[in-house]
């Protein structure tokens, strides 16, 4: 309790960072997804397969890999950026390929009969995919989508690696000047079950709200 209390400040500084990272990442990652699933059922040959390569890179390279090239390489070309919003965006382009997989389950979901039934009424592919598929899509993998976002919250402990301070960093950072790992680490990991497991109730609660009775 004594190095909880002596490093409070820091400390909710450190989970304040977690948590605005899962925020910002997984509203950036689910959007995202969605246009990349989008691209993945268009009609156009070209779309297909820029978002079949994107989801298939994406998900074959380490987080880690990803996150060491933006910070350390991508400045030698000339692009900059501090390191939290780096550790975002690479979260984002990373958790948006699975998210996309998890939509595009989804699509299956979707009976053929309305998407013909969008034809009848003469609604263009657009129209069909924004006010049909994809709704649906949704509603039917909320618990998928939940998931993913768990898995985002858990990897936001190796932005540590490239120096963001976030709540992993802290711990290792108070371990050095206390030297009790086991009370330390306990304690961020106890934080990170926290999360995990607000984000899965939230997502049973999303999903029992808008399931789809057939």
């Amino acid at each position: 309790m004594d190095i909880i209390s002596t490093n409070a400040g820091p400390i909710l500084e450190a989970i304040g960072t977690t948590l605005l990272m899962v925020v910002l990442a997984g509203i950036g990652s689910v959007f995202l997804g969605i246009l990349i699933t989008i691209a993945r059922i268009s009609p156009i040959p070209v779309l297909r397969g820029a978002a079949f390569l994107y989801v298939q890179f994406f998900i074959n390279v380490p987080l880690l890999a990803l996150l060491l090239l933006a910070v350390f390489a991508l400045p030698n070309a000339g692009i900059i950026m501090p390191l939290l919003p780096t550790a975002i965006i690479v979260l984002i382009v990373y958790e948006a390929a699975y998210v996309a997989e998890a939509v595009r389950s989804g699509v299956n979901t979707v009976p053929k009969g309305q998407i013909e039934a969008t034809r009848a009424l003469g609604m263009n592919l657009w129209q069909s995919l924004r006010l049909v598929v994809v709704p649906q899509s949704l509603r039917s993998v909320v618990q998928p989508v939940g998931n993913v976002m768990i898995a985002l919250a858990m990897n936001t402990a190796l932005a540590a690696v490239v120096g963001v301070v976030e709540l992993s960093s802290r711990a290792n950072k108070i371990n050095l000047t206390y030297a009790q790992p086991i009370e330390i680490f306990t304690g961020a990991g106890l934080v990170y079950m926290a999360i995990a497991v607000i984000i899965g109730l939230a997502a049973g609660q999303i999903e029992r709200k808008v399931a789809i009775l057939r």
